[in-house]
């Protein structure tokens, strides 16, 4: 029987700048899987892990980057026909404040983007379509009247 599980995080690097945003993609490396594609931090959920602190850790892991403020957006089901499973990508947002990246080895070059070239650029569609929700959600500043839902405010929310 197929598997349902909430067990990837994808997290959107954002430079909020005074007039617009800089998106940060990743370009997997050759040895990786999805060679060449474009995409946000991505990683897995590890057992007994929250999904804020598989962001906070995939973020470190990927980029060096530790989050100034840290956003739940969606979740982005997709199937994997290896496992048999529907997973459930936990999408968050991760506003830095610096633009100096350290790669992991899972990629071989990074960008920054404006949202209208990040959203082009996304291997995934469904990358694009978190980043518009971002976009809409976050553009002033902050998450306005649904701050209190979607902002991870809680350190211990952040961690395992």
């Amino acid at each position: 029987m197929t598997r349902v599980r909430a067990g990837v995080v994808d997290v959107l690097v954002i430079r909020a700048l005074p007039r617009s945003w800089r998106v940060l993609l990743l370009r997997r490396a050759n040895k990786t899987r999805s060679p060449g594609s474009w995409e946000p931090v991505h990683g897995r959920i590890e057992p007994r892990e929250r999904p804020a602190a598989a962001a906070v850790r995939e973020l470190r892991e990927e980029t060096g980057f530790s989050p100034d403020r840290l956003y739940s957006i969606t979740v982005n089901p997709f199937y994997l026909r290896q496992s048999d499973t529907v997973e459930l990508a936990v999408v968050f947002a991760a506003f830095v404040g610096s633009a100096r990246v350290q790669l992991s080895t899972e990629h071989d070059a990074c960008e920054w983007l404006t949202v209208a070239r990040a959203t082009k650029r996304f291997s995934w569609p469904r990358d694009a379509e978190s980043l518009t929700q971002a976009w809409k959600l976050l553009r002033t500043g902050d998450a306005g009247a649904v701050e209190d839902v979607l902002r991870i405010t809680d350190r211990r929310a952040a961690r395992s």
